[in-house]
């Protein structure tokens, strides 16, 4: 496909990714939600696949009109633990602190959907991003900071790095993990010289890179992905399961296994937030936990997330994967019954005779 990124309806109908009937609905949902698609991930989608997956996630539907009373515009209760503009500080030892409020691509289940795309604000302004820099530099208990947004790395390599160097003279911050989807969404954007803007700060860095499909790890993300990796910066992977999209054994195995393959190490497996508009693409609990359990086993550890719900209020993260350990039926203490990835169960500490 021989364009830019598509950003109006019309564009989308006229790449042959949404009839013409259809265009009423998208001018509807773009007049909410922010919708943004680069060529990385249009040249993927499969016209001919009304179902396809990569489709799902980034071409706007008019299913997102539809909001249940059980949604809401912030699902997981940032603005809750937001004490300044830019931080969210939920958790004692880490903050995320929001540079942006803009992406490459704008995806259909997003959490932040009322916070980001055109008609918000950017960026933190100077003054903003130096409170926001102050307070971290008042809370010596944070350890780590998560850069996040809107995706950080849709900055130029300069202003990123200015944000890195800053952070590495707040001697209590030994870690920054950087959140973002450009090495899939537009891998021309990790250059060498974006790569030692990550690196500037001089502490630990991660890179925690959002893929939900295997087919989004073309061979030139796969590069833009060896690029941060071969610099010396982990990466670890974060998905969303989405219905229609990663939520088979076989979609779901073939990404974890392609993550791994580019040296991604599969971290969050996280459940669909309670944003508005999403639940056509929310699955339910129960699939994600019966996943799980076809996960276990049967593809190498290195595969395997952490499966979690994000608890609506603000409360925070919860594994919520099955459990495979239970106190044995007659509730003899330090008695356990274990179950093996095929389903069978053992005793444990096991029976001498």
């Amino acid at each position: 496909m021989k364009s830019g990124t598509l950003r109006k309806p019309v564009q989308f109908v006229e790449q042959g990714l949404a009839s013409p009937d259809r265009l009423a609905d998208l001018e509807a949902v773009a007049s909410r939600y922010a919708t943004a698609l680069p060529p990385a991930f249009a040249d993927l989608i499969d016209k001919s696949d009304s179902r396809d997956p990569i489709a799902r996630q980034f071409v706007p539907d008019a299913a997102e009109l539809s909001v249940r009373e059980n949604e809401s515009s912030d699902p997981i209760g940032d603005g809750t633990h937001s004490p300044v503009e830019g931080i969210v500080h939920r958790y004692p030892d880490r903050a995320l602190l929001k540079l942006v409020h803009v992406c490459a691509v704008y995806c259909r289940f997003c959490f932040r959907r009322e916070m980001v795309g055109p008609g918000k604000a950017n960026a933190l302004s100077a003054t903003a991003l130096s409170t926001a820099l102050d307070y971290i530099r008042s809370n010596k208990e944070i350890w780590e900071v998560i850069l996040t947004g809107g995706d950080p790395l849709v900055l130029s390599s300069r202003r990123l790095r200015a944000v890195m160097k800053q952070l590495a003279a707040i001697e209590h911050v030994k870690i920054v993990r950087i959140h973002t989807r450009v090495p899939v969404a537009d891998p021309g954007r990790i250059s060498a010289d974006m790569v030692r803007a990550m690196k500037a700060c001089k502490k630990a860095v991660y890179v925690a890179i959002h893929v939900n499909h295997a087919r989004e790890l073309t061979q030139l993300a796969r590069v833009a992905c060896a690029r941060i990796v071969d610099a010396g910066i982990p990466m670890v992977s974060q998905s969303v399961l989405l219905s229609g999209v990663n939520d088979t054994p076989e979609a779901l195995g073939a990404l974890l296994r392609a993550l791994v393959e580019c040296r991604i190490k599969p971290y969050y497996l996280h459940h669909g937030d309670l944003a508005p508009g999403t639940s056509h693409l929310r699955t339910n609990i129960e699939t994600g936990r019966a996943l799980m359990r076809a996960m276990h086993g049967r593809l190498s550890g290195l595969c395997q997330p952490v499966y979690v719900l994000d608890i609506p209020g603000g409360f925070g993260k919860s594994p919520i994967g099955p459990c495979y350990l239970e106190p044995t039926r007659d509730g003899a203490k330090g008695f356990y019954e274990v179950q093996d990835f095929s389903g069978r169960r053992h005793g444990y500490p096991p029976n001498p005779s």
